[in-house]
């Protein structure tokens, strides 16, 4: 979800509900503690050099359970993010502690925010050989052997 829908869904809702993966609540007296813009320099494995920009959103909670942050302050923060960092219409990407610093996406069903998993890949799998193990790994229909350049 990009920051324009974002938005768009936070002006329809009334109450702010945000929701982990496996389908338990974010306590409703979190706090958010920044809203960012990430940029990733890097070189992935093929040696291509990429970038990447993220809107980040990190969430926290602590022992003020009275605490609850209302759609309007969130959107004032949100604005006010755009005006003093230049903010662009990136995707969202929340923080949230789990275990360690979790990244999730972000997406909206029926009047909630869903923290979605994100995953690893490989950006140059050209040069990784992955497309050749699999199609040997295809072609032998169920069998690798030691040696056959498919495990």
């Amino acid at each position: 979800m990009k920051i324009s829908e974002f938005k768009k869904q936070l002006s329809a809702v009334n109450f702010l509900h945000f929701y982990l993966p496996d389908g338990n609540a974010i306590p409703a007296h979190f706090h958010i503690t920044e809203i960012g813009m990430v940029t990733k320099n890097f070189i992935d494995c093929g040696g291509k050099v990429r970038k990447e920009e993220v809107a980040s959103l990190q969430l926290w909670e602590a022992s003020d359970f009275d605490h609850r942050l209302t759609t309007e302050k969130l959107l004032g923060i949100l604005t006010l993010a755009e005006a003093k960092l230049g903010l662009k219409d990136l995707e969202v990407e929340v923080e949230y502690q789990a275990g360690t610093i979790g990244k999730f996406g972000l997406e909206f069903k029926d009047g909630k925010f869903l923290l979605t998993n994100k995953k690893t890949a490989c950006l140059a799998l050209e040069n990784c050989g992955l497309p050749t193990v699999l199609t040997n790994l295809v072609a032998k229909k169920g069998g690798c052997t030691p040696g056959g350049g498919c495990c």
